[in-house]
């Protein structure tokens, strides 16, 4: 398989602090790749490496196998799509699709051509002769993917571009991107903060965490078999057991993790044979709809949170429950916390 992007030994400093540091990444030619952590975690700074808009302090960058450092980024068959979309208010939408190719120089018949055939693919046939501000956000959005594909790159950097949109309008547009990248083939690279963008529209995910990667793997292996307890508790929220604990509950002395999801609620009784678990009282309850999102703690005080399906009924601070789990629900992290 062709590799469209890599990192080999990646760093890159301002001054004391290492916003990417020795990052090593390989991204396959067509894949849907996201960089997925918190504030200052250092995706958006690899992403910019990529683009060429900054350069590595060390390390080696390569795009389908060519020398990226010192390389402008007008040079790099790569194009990136902002958050706040950028688009030129003074022109016409058909101008902004086709405003990179008028700097290439491409004539004005053939730009306009290709600029239409753009919107089109982003389902906006028609709107070229709309300015930016008569446009919701959405179409703004897609004017911005057209005006980046147009260009026909062989890597589309992301960069939040759904982070303004509101959440009925960006689960939409995670379908739509995921099914516009496989009709295309090109390899999208994506950063975001949110888990679920991440782990619904990818193809594989590297998890950030103070400049360096803390794991790679499908959205599945991220999410199920986390190496770290950061990683664990970062993406979904999982239940971060301490070896002490999870010996007492009838696991390995190690730390686990365990997803809310995947434990069962008793509202009486013992933990049933050949289950793992504990008794626990309610500390919280919060409704969401579909089921219920319960802290609870043990007479230790080991806090755990499970979603209690609507089925259950109704509970309140101060149940005890045997909250109970399958032996191997429980994820066993090897890696450094």
């Amino acid at each position: 398989m062709t590799t469209a992007v890599s990192f080999q030994h990646v760093s890159r400093h301002f001054g004391a602090v290492r916003a990417v540091d020795d990052v090593s990444l390989d991204i396959a030619e067509g894949e849907f790749f996201a960089l997925l952590g918190p504030s200052g975690s250092g995706k958006t700074t690899c992403l910019r490496l990529i683009a060429g808009f900054e350069q590595p302090t060390s390390g080696h960058i390569e795009i389908f196998g060519a020398t990226a450092e010192g390389v402008p980024p007008y040079r790099r068959n790569v194009n990136t799509v902002f958050q706040d979309y950028a688009l030129f208010p003074h022109m016409t939408v058909l101008e902004n699709v086709a405003y990179g190719l008028m700097v290439r120089g491409v004539d004005k018949a053939k730009r306009q051509a290709e600029a239409e055939k753009a919107l089109a693919l982003v389902a906006l046939p028609g709107f070229g002769g709309r300015r930016p501000s008569q446009l919701s956000g959405g179409q703004r959005q897609r004017v911005a993917l057209a005006r980046a594909l147009v260009n026909q790159p062989k890597v589309l950097l992301l960069d939040e571009p759904l982070g303004a949109l509101d959440l009925k309008l960006r689960e939409q547009m995670q379908v739509e991107l995921k099914t516009l990248q496989r009709n295309l083939g090109i390899t999208f690279v994506f950063v975001t903060h949110d888990q679920g963008e991440a782990l619904s529209m990818a193809d594989r995910v590297a998890i950030f965490n103070e400049g360096k990667i803390a794991q790679v793997g499908s959205p599945e292996s991220i999410y199920e078999q986390p190496q770290t307890r950061f990683v664990a508790d970062f993406v979904g929220s999982s239940n971060v057991l301490p070896p002490v604990f999870a010996k007492a509950t009838g696991g390995p002395e190690k730390w686990l993790s365990l997803r809310p999801e995947k434990i069962a609620i008793l509202r009486q009784g013992a933990v049933p044979e050949g289950r793992h678990g504990a008794e626990v009282t309610v500390r919280a309850v919060h409704y969401q709809g579909a089921g219920t999102r319960l802290n609870a703690a043990t007479s230790g005080g080991a806090a755990l949170n499970v979603m209690a399906p609507s089925s259950l009924g109704k509970f309140q601070e101060g149940d005890v429950l045997t909250l109970h789990w399958a032996p191997d629900a429980a994820h066993v992290m090897e890696g450094e916390p």
